[in-house]
């Protein structure tokens, strides 16, 4: 599942959501559901809860809301929910992105963990982080992922 958390995109104008599901589609990932939300908290969740009873979706892939801003608050809501964090992601995530553009890097709090048996990720909006995170990081080991959450 694919989730664009933003109060300013629809789905015409997301195309980080849009890069996510091309991305993952070219890699023979199916993509079961969509949803654009506003960076709410209660609604990220609900969304959350929901998918995790669709045995279709196996991952959670989340855009937008990682940042500092008053209304970035999807980190809150995603952390609040995981089981098991998988602390590298984010950590790697940061190093990538600090050597890309510097010292804003700080400021991501790019996260990803389990839910239900299911392998969440929760990155910024911007295309360029989407292309990082998806490229050097999900991908690679999203068929893994999802191989070990099975056993």
């Amino acid at each position: 599942m694919v989730i664009t958390c933003s109060d300013t995109r629809t789905q015409e104008t997301d195309t980080s959501g849009q890069l996510i599901q091309k991305l993952l589609k070219e890699q023979g990932h199916t993509v079961p559901t969509y949803h654009l939300l506003k960076d709410e908290p209660a609604q990220i969740q609900l969304r959350i809860t929901q998918c995790t009873t669709n045995d279709a979706v196996q991952a959670i892939i989340i855009n937008g809301g990682t940042g500092i801003s008053r209304r970035d608050s999807t980190f809150e809501a995603v952390d609040a929910m995981l089981e098991k964090r998988l602390a590298g992601f984010g950590e790697i995530f940061r190093l990538l992105t600090y050597q890309d553009i510097g010292s804003p890097a700080i400021m991501s709090r790019a996260t990803a963990g389990i839910i239900k048996g299911r392998v969440l990720f929760s990155i910024p909006g911007s295309e360029n982080a989407v292309r990082l995170a998806m490229e050097k990081l999900i991908l690679p080991e999203l068929g893994h992922l999802v191989k070990e959450l099975s056993k």
